[in-house]
């Protein structure tokens, strides 16, 4: 059971990393990447994510829909994975999936875990501009 656990998690991580960087200004997370955008202070958000958790499956439509606003083109979206970017995690201080931080000129500006109203996570995005 195990295996096919990991198997199934690491499939539906590889389908969701595919259109995460097919999607407008998100990018697959890795932490070279990911320091040097926040360093250039420019408009970050990173979503903790775990392809088992319904409710990130639930934000990730309101994620899409956002971002492909004209306002907020310039904004990066970095998606990490919750169960294999246990470093991140702890330097960003995230005990749960379903988390978004944000950043705007390199300072972390707000955070949300489990949010699924649209309004409230474009206010939360929205920080980052």
């Amino acid at each position: 059971m195990g295996r096919r656990t990991t198997v199934r998690g690491l499939v539906a991580w590889a389908l969701l990393a595919g259109m995460t960087i097919a999607g407008a200004g998100q990018a697959a997370f890795t932490r070279e990447a990911f320091d040097k955008a926040v360093a250039s202070g420019a408009p970050v958000i990173v979503f903790v994510h775990a392809p088992w958790c319904p409710t990130c499956r639930a934000q990730k439509p309101i994620v899409d829909a956002l971002l492909s606003e004209p306002k907020r083109k310039d904004v990066t979206l970095f998606v990490a994975d919750f169960d294999t970017e246990t470093a991140l995690r702890k330097h960003l201080g995230v005990a749960h999936q379903s988390t978004f931080v944000v950043f705007k000129g390199g300072k972390e500006v707000g955070r949300s875990t489990a949010q699924t109203d649209r309004a409230a996570v474009a206010t939360l995005f929205d920080r980052a501009l």
